[in-house]
């Protein structure tokens, strides 16, 4: 559970007016009138982490913090995980990881194919990501979307048979499953040292996680990172796996977020699969990201 007190000082803090409003859409809500520069007492922040719970993927409209901040914030959720891309983290702020199409002197400031593929963050770790933070920097003028799919909606509308066959399966996750394929189409993205493969070993996870705060159950598989159902015969796996895929993001269960200057959008990972829809390469586009650890799914 997260941490709801990290000092007096915000135990104490003053309760700020925020509204926490539906997005039109699936899921997903927008919180205007919340401001992180300022200290968030205890009562706010479980309201923030109770509509976090209830909506998946929260804007939080107009945040003009420094990254310190925004780490300072995200770290009341839980411990943070560093990124294994450790060339994009951003200086002073190991925690920070910098998402960019941007080039400076012919290099890329940050990893800028991030989310090419839907995906889970972080789900090739023993603890994958309990959920991550992506506050806009510098965005485009024409695309630069990020599109979410709710995880708990795809699992309730399978088939009663397919629920009963995947109960019981688990996958494997790697971060290596499309690693080559982005080299390929982004030759800039570095190769891994040995050190980054051994910090990303495949790992094992069930096919359908319980969530461990609401008790949901949700798909746990992804195009990026899961590469076989463990168990079953190669083209079983592939099979199912496809299946699977498609299931998951079905438009009926996709928010599509079109950033506005400032905001953070703060998504729970164990509910929600995320992809980026793209920016063209004559724009720009910097956005700062943190990710809390997770649990071992279950």
């Amino acid at each position: 559970m997260p941490a709801l007190l990290d000092s007096p000082a915000q135990s104490e803090a003053p309760a700020q007016a925020f509204e926490v409003r539906r997005l039109d859409a699936p899921f997903g809500a927008e919180v205007v009138g919340l401001d992180l520069s300022q200290p968030l007492n205890d009562a706010d922040f479980a309201r923030l982490h109770r509509a976090h719970l209830d909506h998946h993927v929260l804007v939080l409209r107009d945040q003009r913090i420094t990254p310190a901040q925004h780490v300072a914030f995200t770290r009341r959720f839980g411990p943070l995980q560093i990124h294994v891309q450790k060339k994009f983290q951003l200086e002073g702020q190991p925690e920070v990881l910098i998402v960019s199409n941007i080039k400076e002197g012919g290099q890329p400031i940050g990893l800028g194919d991030a989310g090419h593929y839907w995906h889970s963050d972080l789900s090739y770790k023993e603890k994958p990501s309990l959920g991550s933070l992506l506050h806009a920097q510098e965005l485009p003028n024409e695309g630069g979307d990020t599109l979410f799919a709710d995880q708990h909606a795809a699992y309730d509308a399978l088939p009663e048979a397919v629920k009963a066959r995947i109960a019981n399966l688990k996958a494997e996750h790697s971060y290596l499953a499309k690693y080559e394929e982005l080299r390929a189409r982004s030759p800039w993205r570095p190769a891994l040292t040995q050190a980054q493969l051994d910090e990303v070993k495949p790992v094992v996870h069930p096919v359908v996680r319980t969530h461990p705060e609401t008790g949901r159950k949700a798909l746990f598989v992804s195009e990026h990172f899961t590469t076989k159902v463990v168990g079953l015969p190669e083209n079983e796996s592939r099979a199912l796996l496809d299946l699977l895929f498609a299931a998951s993001t079905k438009p009926a269960f996709q928010l599509r977020h079109q950033w506005l200057p400032h905001d953070i959008v703060f998504w729970d990972n164990r509910s929600v699969l995320h992809l980026a829809a793209g920016t063209p390469d004559s724009e720009r586009r910097k956005l700062y990201r943190t990710t809390i650890e997770g649990d071992q799914p279950f």
